[in-house]
């Protein structure tokens, strides 16, 4: 592993191409290093994890409005959408544009936090549907997808984005690019040419996720890797890009984030060395913010020792400045607390999350936004309650650059009229790869058998789940047998008119 400094350079010092952040990042894209088998592994857990969260939303407002979108531009030896009949094809922005926003709807699947915020899954669905249009096969998907996570991850170690209210997307337009160059084999020179594109059209702010959070939450990375895929169409056309695009005078470090003295350090593997970043990344076992995670564990254990909830005075969360300041009173972001507001602000407000955990000893996908379960007077009162304070401790552990070290949990203290205190704390969640029980590929399998029920078939559970451990053996152009297809009865269709 290599540290890079990224730092600003005038134009009058022309930097040398290979010197650039983007170009390290083509290198390793395009070095054809020997894949690890664990990463493998880990992978293909997180195609399984993809298609849980995905079929588990087909039937979502965002995700029926991309799908309409995508119906609209059918291809011949094109990409699958999900949900839809494998022999019926379409164009692979557009696949990725429809199946990035399934996977991403629920925030259910894989994170990774560090400097910034990450899912990493995000990458999957735009190299898959890129892998079935150009006919790769299955080693030629794992290729790029270990790729994408190594670039997405190692951004994210590196380069603060939400900092300067910037969103996350901005680190996954370069992995996208990358992971689709390393898939097709493409030359540095394209890669690096296509990562500076990605970058420079996918900034955009985190209005996206604070006040009234719209379905653009869900949106928002299947655009990245949308656009990240005509990146590196124009790119293998010969076209250039906004050049240096990290440290150029008038480029995103100088001009978006920490200015013209800043000072980035991103590691990212030696040439030809083993990617291994997707082993740092971990799922989610409950469909909340990664941060809400731990918090839902606790709440969990709570419930056991209280007897009485109606008894409580308050409740502190002692957590870290990310949960504190994201989704935590530290917002100082009213909607986090409005029984009114949209299921994407609930699942940014560990506050709600909280609450709901603590009274039901569990969560869900469903029953756990719903506006009833929301409104529901007894939660409200225990939701009203909730202050969070951030404790630079679990600030510290939060950064620790150790994996075995690094942690997302709190302290909870509820206070009682009685003046009781119940204490609980956990440095990450039950299901973190380091956590109690960590995910195995039987939780990925059961997470995917609990969210696709009544929605697929047994037969189609079976040969999915059969197809995606056997995905090193699947032969160019038949990717699409990852794919997974329902009754187009059980679709749900928005009928209103747009441009397409």
């Amino acid at each position: 592993m290599i540290l890079h400094k990224v730092r600003v350079c005038p134009s009058k010092k022309k930097l040398n191409k290979k010197k650039q952040l983007a170009w390290k990042i083509a290198e390793i894209a395009s070095d054809n290093a020997k894949l690890n088998k664990d990463s493998i592994e880990m992978a293909i857990n997180r195609i399984i994890d993809n298609a849980s969260v995905a079929i588990a939303s087909l039937n979502r407002k965002a995700v029926i409005s991309s799908r309409e979108m995508a119906l609209k531009h059918s291809k011949t030896n094109g990409a699958t959408l999900f949900g839809i009949n494998s022999k019926l094809k379409f164009d692979c922005e557009w696949a990725a544009w429809s199946n990035g926003t399934a996977v991403r709807e629920l925030d259910f699947h894989d994170t990774f936090l560090a400097a910034d915020y990450s899912h990493p899954g995000d990458n999957i669905p735009p190299l898959l549907a890129v892998a079935e249009q150009k006919r790769k096969s299955g080693l030629d998907l794992l290729r790029g997808i270990v790729t994408a996570y190594e670039v997405q991850v190692n951004l994210v170690k590196g380069i603060c984005l939400h900092k300067h209210k910037v969103d996350h997307i901005a680190h996954l337009g370069p992995s996208v690019s990358a992971g689709i160059g390393s898939m097709l084999k493409l030359n540095t020179e394209t890669i690096y040419q296509a990562v500076q594109q990605a970058l420079h059209t996918t900034i955009s702010t985190r209005q996206s996720r604070k006040g009234e959070i719209s379905s653009w939450k869900a949106y928002a990375p299947a655009h990245a890797g949308k656009l990240s895929i005509e990146a590196v169409d124009r790119a293998m056309r010969g076209e250039g890009a906004p050049s240096p695009i990290y440290e150029g005078e008038d480029s995103v470090i100088a001009r978006i984030l920490d200015g013209k003295k800043a000072i980035y350090k991103v590691p990212l593997p030696k040439r030809n060395e083993e990617k291994k970043a997707i082993l740092e990344t971990y799922t989610k076992e409950y469909s909340a913010e990664y941060q809400a995670q731990a918090l839902i564990d606790i709440a969990k254990k709570l419930k056991n020792k209280i007897k009485n909830l109606n008894q409580i005075k308050k409740i502190d969360i002692y957590t870290s400045h990310h949960t504190h300041y994201v989704i935590g009173t530290g917002a100082n972001d009213p909607q986090k607390m409005d029984p009114k507001a949209s299921r994407e602000t609930l699942d940014h407000s560990i506050m709600y999350i909280f609450a709901v955990a603590l009274e039901d000893g569990n969560w869900h996908h469903i029953k756990s936004y719903t506006k009833a379960r929301a409104n529901r007077k007894s939660t409200i009162k225990i939701w009203h309650s909730i202050k969070t304070h951030e404790d630079k401790k679990w600030t510290k552990k939060y950064h620790d650059p150790n994996p075995k070290k690094k942690s997302f949990g709190a302290k909870v203290v509820i206070t009682l009229n009685n003046g009781k205190k119940f204490i609980e704390s956990l440095n990450r969640a039950d299901a973190h790869p380091y956590g109690q029980r960590p995910f195995k590929r039987k939780d990925y399998i059961n997470k995917f058998l609990t969210l696709t029920k009544n929605i697929i078939t047994k037969k189609e559970s079976n040969r999915f789940l059969n197809q995606v451990q056997k995905i090193k053996k699947i032969k160019p152009g038949n990717l699409h047998k990852l794919n997974i297809s329902v009754k187009r009865s059980y679709l749900k269709r928005n009928n209103k008119k747009g441009i397409f």
